[in-house]
């Protein structure tokens, strides 16, 4: 099997065995130092990546990229062209390999184009790795548009990587260093949920949305913890080998797989590697989770909030920065109290989580991760920085003044280290910092670029002040006096207790904190003056890029919630009310029957009276969540803003409504599997 690590992979070894020296030596210059691509360059490797795709079965070549729907995107082309006699030859040359014309009419934009429009062009990311999957080479690509727009989650992502490291370079020559370059690093985990084929086939809501819009509670749920780290069931098991196998292949180390808490759950996390390719990795391995999980009887759920009343799914994004030297940036050493180039890029981080949290709220905003985020064991909306007790005590050490020697001994009798907590959402997890908001479906382009970037500036602030006292006796004295006052300033964001707590809600308030529960609410943030200015100074977006963004994630969190809302009224209409009907009918029937007899009917006329109001009171419900679509706004903010104040709420009275339904009535009426059915499945 150890033969098979990457093979279907055109990486490094790949690259160094058929390519000219010359040519491999420029294109590894040009993958770690983003140095231009020059066209005898791509006309070697095009031929050498078709040569190594058909020998490996591969028939057709397609740009891989990753477009505002969240999802990847491919179009599929043979190697096979005319050779002008009629004769079938095969090609791939440097200019599909670099650029290619796609039709972008369908894609979101943001209003930036019209859908008349159809040009668009993806460009090959070379700093990523090339595969084969299934019978096609897959290239990994930038998307654009026809007059230059940028149309995709990656590009964001490449821009904020140059970003940080000019910024980043600046920092550490004032610390006498010289490396060629600084990048992000990404460790990703991935929690999931696998349920019955079978169940999922009579799920409408699961079908449709993604997730169960309607299921009472079950009893048992995740109280036990048993399911957590627990054995895990033999056809899981096969599942998660399989897939293994097939990230294997991949090149994806697929390091830890487990069950998660809520029953159904599990988890994989990938080793570190650089942020494209984690990503590129990630957005993948969900592809092919879905695919593996279907060839064993199962279906596996992404969403981050399937299932009431349990555990969400997140995606656990664990980011550190590093030179091409091998440095971790983040990484305190053995006395961070002495260490103050680590104290510098520590203050930098928390600076850039306060400056911009409103933004790294935006970046993991999705209506289906409202519904997760704030509540059992996933972060609440409020960001804060959780930093372990040890950095903890060095920062209120630097922030009083008192002599870090003293600080560091009383440290060391205490005995105080980074413990872990769960309700951070950007909590310090040693050598890297954990940001737990994003979702488990999400692309982490979004996130990562806004911390990126969110710390570019920090740097950049940095630098501007402390290059003035370069080779200067004086320049050390200065760093210390720039970290105290920075960490000082932005103390604020530093907490290290419970989330949940009503108390932090309100201590999270008068220090000023943003409280941004809803996608609505983040996104009206998205084009605050402040992040204008940061992205646009790092060439990361322009102004217009920014809206369309914006009008994006609006228009899909409204879609999202219609989608939902309509198929809530489908469900109940064409299934539920009709089988509360049936069933009260037996029941009417059953007294009819047996007070014939003399027989007490009292509760069963009880039982039936409660299902006939509650039928009732869903009809009305329906009624007003008809009229609630037909009168939202026109304009895409206002409407986002309505969706969330007025047909989410209506869709929460809707499920409350049918939820005490489903534990009146028959189960061989009820039209769904429940959630016992569903999560504690016994095949």
């Amino acid at each position: 099997m150890i033969n098979e690590f990457g093979s279907m992979v055109f990486n490094e070894n790949v690259m160094r065995s058929r390519l000219k020296d010359a040519t491999f030596k420029k294109l590894m210059k040009i993958r770690k130092e983003g140095m231009p691509l020059e066209w005898d360059v791509a006309e070697e490797v095009a031929e050498a990546m078709k040569n190594w795709a058909m020998d490996n079965g591969a028939t057709h070549y397609a740009h891989w990229f990753q477009p505002m729907t969240g999802i990847t995107a491919e179009k599929h082309d043979a190697f096979l062209d005319n050779d002008g006699e009629g004769n079938p030859i095969f090609e791939l040359s440097g200019s599909e390999l670099i650029k290619r014309e796609s039709d972008a009419s369908s894609f979101p934009s943001g209003g930036m184009r019209s859908t008349f429009e159809a040009r668009g062009y993806t460009v090959w990311d070379p700093t990523s790795d090339v595969f084969i999957k299934e019978d096609t080479l897959c290239i990994p690509t930038a998307f654009e548009s026809f007059n230059g727009i940028v149309l995709d989650k990656k590009t964001p992502l490449l821009r904020s990587i140059n970003a940080l490291n000019k910024q980043a370079l600046r920092v550490l020559a004032l610390f006498g260093q010289q490396p060629k370059f600084v990048f992000p690093n990404l460790g990703l985990e991935q929690e999931y949920f696998l349920i019955d084929k079978a169940d999922y086939e009579r799920r409408r809501d699961i079908i449709v949305c993604g997730r169960t819009l309607f299921g009472a509670k079950t009893p048992k749920g995740q109280i036990l913890s048993d399911q957590y780290l627990g054995n895990i069931r033999p056809r899981v098991k096969a599942f998660m080998a399989e897939l293994d196998e097939e990230l294997w292949k991949l090149g994806i180390f697929a390091k830890t797989e487990h069950n998660e808490v809520a029953p159904c759950q599990h988890e994989m996390a990938a080793v570190y590697t650089r942020a494209t390719i984690s990503i590129d990795q990630n957005q993948l391995t969900m592809e092919i989770m879905k695919k593996v999980a279907d060839r064993h009887g199962f279906h596996c759920l992404l969403n981050e909030k399937p299932f009431e009343g349990i555990n969400g799914s997140g995606k656990h994004n664990n980011w550190s920065v590093a030179t091409d030297e091998g440095e971790n940036l983040f990484n305190p050493g053995k006395n961070p109290y002495e260490n103050t180039k680590f104290q510098l890029f520590l203050a930098a981080v928390i600076k850039a989580v306060d400056d911009y949290q409103d933004l790294l709220k935006v970046s993991v905003s999705t209506a289906s991760n409202d519904h997760r985020l704030g509540g059992h064991e996933a972060p609440p909306a409020i960001i804060s920085v959780y930093l372990g007790s040890r950095l903890t005590n060095m920062v209120e050490a630097i922030i009083s003044g008192v002599d870090l020697e003293e600080a560091q001994a009383n440290a060391v009798r205490k005995g105080d280290d980074e413990d872990r907590n769960r309700t951070s959402p950007f909590a310090y997890t040693g050598g890297k910092f954990e940001f737990r908001m994003a979702g488990a479906s999400d692309n982490v382009s979004c996130a990562n670029y806004v911390l990126n970037t969110s710390l570019a500036e920090s740097l950049r602030q940095f630098a501007d002040r402390l290059e003035k006292y370069a080779g200067k006796a004086s320049l050390e004295k200065e760093m210390k006096k720039l970290i105290r006052e920075e960490l000082k300033a932005h103390q604020r964001i530093l907490f290290d207790g419970d989330g949940y707590s009503n108390e932090w809600v309100k201590e999270a308030k008068k220090r000023g904190l943003y409280n941004l529960k809803s996608t609505p609410e983040a996104y009206a943030h998205f084009d605050d003056p402040k992040n204008v200015e940061m992205l646009g100074r790092h060439g990361i977006l322009s102004y217009d890029e920014i809206e369309a963004r914006k009008n994006i994630g609006l228009v899909k969190y409204a879609n999202v919630i219609n989608i939902e809302a309509n198929t809530m009224l489908l469900m109940t209409k064409k299934e539920i009310i009709p089988a509360c009907i049936r069933f009260s009918n037996e029941i009417a029937f059953g007294i009819e029957s047996k007070e014939a007899l003399g027989l007490d009917m009292e509760h069963e006329k009880a039982l039936l009276k409660d299902i006939s109001d509650h039928v009732k009171a869903l009809m009305e419900n329906n009624a007003v969540l008809e009229t609630l679509i037909a009168k939202q706004p026109s304009d895409d903010e206002k409407k986002a803003m309505y969706d969330y104040k007025k047909i989410v709420p209506a869709m929460a009275e809707e499920r409350r409504i049918v939820d005490e339904l489903e534990l009146m009535v028959d189960k061989e009426e009820w039209p769904y599997p429940d959630y016992t059915d569903m999560l504690h499945y016994v095949r």
